[in-house]
């Protein structure tokens, strides 16, 4: 059984089939280093866009509450911070920007949904821990060639039993592939970032 995150499903990014106004949101968010956080706020508010595409939630059966959109979410950024990992310089810079900007969206999903300045550095350090072990679990399972079912499984222990895990690892795989196009300039230029969900059912 996955554990709670701390918050009701009612609480934090808003539901799935609800994305209008992310980015303003998002580009509001910061007030330190603006000129080098723009880009990467906005790539963060295409990332939350596409973990919000209603197939994911529908066709896809990722639940629809505060635990699904996180798990959305953290699959999409993953897969951004993986191919930062494999460019050169300032990649790194720019992934651990991403990381920073993803960790104050979700402050504000906690602040927007009545936590207490005293309860919320010890939310985003439970969800931390859950954000860094889907990272660890997602690139062993894609580096894992000889065992293709590894993704699979992965996916449907982190996201939701319930979840399409095989139509899911499909999707992350053909987003990993089109990320595999993408230059550091190509990534935060990108729009949308990541093929569509839909697409992903057919393959």
């Amino acid at each position: 059984m996955r554990g709670t995150l701390g918050v009701t499903p009612e609480h934090g990014f808003g539901k799935a089939s609800a994305i209008g106004g992310v980015a303003a949101v998002i580009f509001g968010l910061f007030d330190k280093r603006p000129d080098r956080m723009a880009p990467v706020n906005a790539l963060l508010a295409r990332i939350v866009a596409a973990s919000r595409e209603p197939a994911l939630y529908l066709e896809g059966r990722v639940p629809d509450d505060f635990e699904g959109r996180f798990e959305a979410l953290t699959l999409h950024v993953f897969l951004v911070l993986r191919r930062l990992r494999e460019l050169p310089e300032p990649a790194a810079a720019v992934a651990q920007d991403l990381v920073d900007a993803n960790f104050s969206y979700l402050e504000l999903g906690f602040r927007q949904g009545g936590a207490s300045d005293v309860s919320v550095p010890k939310r985003l350090k439970k969800i931390g821990r859950s954000f860094y072990g889907r990272i660890g679990a997602y690139e062993e399972a894609l580096a894992a060639t000889a065992e293709p079912g590894a993704l699979v499984a992965a996916l449907g222990r982190n996201v939701s039993p319930l979840a399409d895990a095989a139509a899911l690892a499909r999707h992350v795989r053909a987003a990993a592939a089109h990320l595999a196009t993408l230059d550091l300039d190509g990534i935060l230029t990108a729009d949308p970032v990541f093929p569509q969900f839909a697409s992903s059912l057919s393959q």
